[in-house]
Order: structure tokens, then sequence, then C-alpha cells
């Protein structure tokens, strides 16, 4: 399988859902897509061959697989995870994250990868020894006095293509409104219970604050052309629970599969109604034609319940959760194949 960066190279050669730079609505601040310079947009390439992807090692490859001795380098304080940056016995550099949001993160990233949207290289080490940890604060409670640790997701941090930090995006602004690509990505968002979808507008609103951040992320490749612009979600932790009201989880399969029945509510006019909530929830929920549905399902309906279980047996669930939540995706998919024939 290729690495993230032939993948995201092959997403600008190839792509079937670009557009150029145009005038969207409700544009706000430095930050907004439209202070790029003129270039391809990108949110989605098609897939090939869904059920021959590989869930086990996603769009790194095998050969991308992080391999130890592992360095520590820093710890990284953004976002509200334990995270720290190490470099490999192959020169790579990881973003290693921790807790309960490693083992959703990576798996979902196998799931958007499959329906033919950019993700970043992502793996699940199930254990693992990293020298020279120290001074640590989040991640102290994660990294033994020896180095060593478990249950961690390696995010691969590459300049090729290159993390654009100075931009971002919005559901409400952005080239791709109204396309098939983008309605297609709100429902797998849905799908996956991912209720923590943080925007541009989240990160401008608390600029002075170190933890205020975006889960969407805009990244740079060159082309023949020009630049081309691949629009993402970056951070898939906060899925596969429960997505509210009141308490929310993350990677709990019991609220998972309670809340499934109630993934779809039917369709009036061509329109889905859902039972999701999530941040910024009438941007995700609202406008979803039928029609943007059967489009998805061209992809996500051709996902094998092998490559479910063995995608989330390589991302750290445990076999009886592999079990519930291959079922209740399944169920899901279910829903909306239904609902697409209506």
């Amino acid at each position: 399988m290729p690495t993230l960066r032939r993948n995201l190279w092959l997403f600008a050669a190839i792509c079937a859902a670009c557009y150029p730079i145009v005038a969207y609505q409700k544009l706000e601040g430095v930050s907004s897509p439209k202070n790029l310079p003129p270039g391809e947009n990108i949110l989605w390439t098609d897939p090939g061959n869904v059920e021959s992807l590989d869930f086990v090692n996603g769009v790194g490859g095998e050969q991308t697989v992080p391999q130890p001795p592992f360095q520590f380098v820093e710890e990284d304080k953004s976002g509200t995870n334990p995270k720290v940056k190490v470099k490999d016995g192959a020169g790579r550099t990881w973003s290693v994250k921790f807790g309960p949001e490693a083992k959703p993160s990576v798996f979902a990233t196998r799931m958007a990868w499959a329906c033919g949207f950019p993700v970043e290289t992502e793996y699940f080490v199930t254990r693992g020894q990293m020298a020279g940890a120290r001074n640590l604060k989040r991640a102290r409670s994660f990294i033994q006095g020896d180095g060593s640790f478990t249950d961690a997701r390696f995010q691969l941090r590459t300049d090729k293509p290159k993390y654009l930090d100075s931009f971002n995006w919005t559901w409400p602004s952005n080239p791709f409104l109204g396309t098939p690509q983008l309605n297609g990505l709100k429902v797998l968002v849905m799908l996956l219970s991912n209720w923590d979808t943080k925007d541009a507008r989240d990160r401008d609103a608390a600029a002075n604050d170190t933890l205020a951040d975006s889960n969407l992320a805009i990244f740079q490749t060159e082309g023949t052309g020009g630049p081309r612009y691949l629009y993402m979600i970056s951070d898939w932790g906060a899925t596969f629970g429960r997505w509210g009201p009141g308490i929310r989880s993350k990677f709990n399969c019991r609220d998972y599969s309670n809340q499934t029945p109630g993934f779809v509510h039917g369709a009036e006019k061509g329109l889905i109604k859902w039972g999701y909530l999530g941040k910024h929830n009438e941007d995700i929920v609202q406008g979803i034609r039928t029609s943007d549905v059967q489009w998805l399902l061209q992809y996500l309906g051709r996902i094998t319940d092998d490559q479910l279980r063995r995608g989330l047996a390589s991302s750290g669930a445990a076999p009886d959760d592999v079990a519930c939540f291959t079922h209740s995706i399944r169920q899901r998919i279910d829903q909306l194949q239904a609902v697409a024939k209506d």
C-alpha cells in the first residue's frame, strides 16, 4: 500500500472532486481559505477497489508502520489530550496520542479513507518504549519511568504534504457547499458518532487559548499547475461512542449501539432526518439529500465485515468490541441503504 505522501499526492493527481478557489459564504478571519493563493481544492477522490483496501495498515501501508527504537523529542501541549512527539528507527517523526481517543482515531481514519476522503497516516501501537522521555506533564501517567507505554496512536508528521497551520475551514464556509462529497462526509461523521466537529470558528474565537483548536485542516501539495489544497478532518478521536445529549463518550460500543436505532429518523421531501447531536449540529445535519446518501453508499456500502473486524482489532479493540462495533456499524449502513431507496 502507498504511504501517506504518495496517497495524498494521488489524491491531488487524480482528484474527482476538485474546485477552484471561489467566493463562498460566511468567510471571516485571516485563516479563511479565501486568502490562499489560487489552486485546486480537494475534498475527495475515488478510493478504487474498496473491498481490497488494507484496514489493518490504512493509508500508510505496511511499509510505514512505526519502527522502534523510539526517541522522545518533546511533549505536545496542544489540544486537550496527552501527546508527545517521537522519532522512530526509520527517522520518521510521529505525534503519539494517549487516552480514550487513541483507538477510535485510528479506526475512523480507515473508514474515511475507504470512502475516498483524505486522511493522515495513523497506526495503533499496543506497547512500546521510548528513550529520553523527560519533564512530562499531561503524558506523565501514560509513559513509565523506563519510557514504556501502551495503547498509543501514532500519527505521521511530514512536510509533504504540508500542513497549513495559518489556514483552516468551516462547515458552512468552504468551496464544496451543496456537493455530494461534503454532504457525504457529514453523513460519515454522523455514522461514526463523531460529536467533536470543531472548525475554524472555534479556533479563531479563542485565539489566545492554547487549548483552542479546529478538528478540520488544510494541507498543501504542489502540482504541475500550481498548489493543490487538501481539505480534511484532522482529528477523528471523539467517535464510536454516545453523541449526546448529556454525557458523551468515545469508543464505547454499548453507548454506540444504544444510539444506533435512532441514527436515521427517515426522510421527507428528499431530505434526511437524523438523530445525531454534535458540535455545530445544524451545519452537520441540515440539507442532506437522499441522493447524497446514495452517492456515499457507492463506497461505504462496499466495506466488508471482514475489513471492519480487521480494522477494529488492529486499532486495539477487544474481541467483544470488535463483534459489537461490526454489528452496529453494519446496522447503521443498512439504515442508510433503506432510506436511500425511499
